[in-house]
């Protein structure tokens, strides 16, 4: 069985679409023994591929092949993942902005003075 590394980059659930395997692998965030390759690379058992998603170093193995999309469990049938455990302080930040006004509950709406101090601040 030959399968193309973007549609097996695709069925081992490391990309939403085949589109976007392809993509990051013109890109150069995707290598094979630190080099850039093809979409159309032939996928072999036994190499190594070093994902870079954001921040996130993911270096996988090819254990089998697959071509069809399918649930995760399945999927991870294929792989092995070599990549280094992630410390909490590596992990990527919330996209959400912390609160820095912290009201006691129960304690009603914000008064007049509240939202001013609230806008003062930035929120809006």
């Amino acid at each position: 069985m030959q399968i193309r590394a973007d549609t097996y980059l695709w069925a081992i659930r490391m990309y939403k679409s085949r589109t976007l395997a392809s993509e990051a692998i013109k890109g150069g965030k995707i290598k094979l023994k630190e080099v850039n390759f093809k979409p159309s690379h032939l996928v072999q058992i036994g190499e190594l591929y070093t994902l870079s998603i954001g921040e996130l170093k993911k270096i996988i193995e090819v254990t089998g092949l697959i071509d069809k999309r399918g649930n995760f469990e399945t999927a991870k049938q294929f792989y092995k993942d070599h990549s280094p455990v992630q410390t909490k302080e590596e992990k990527q930040a919330a996209a959400f902005f912390e609160v820095n006004i912290k009201r006691n509950k129960g304690a009603g709406r914000p008064t007049k003075k509240d939202r001013r101090d609230m806008n003062d601040l930035g929120w809006r």
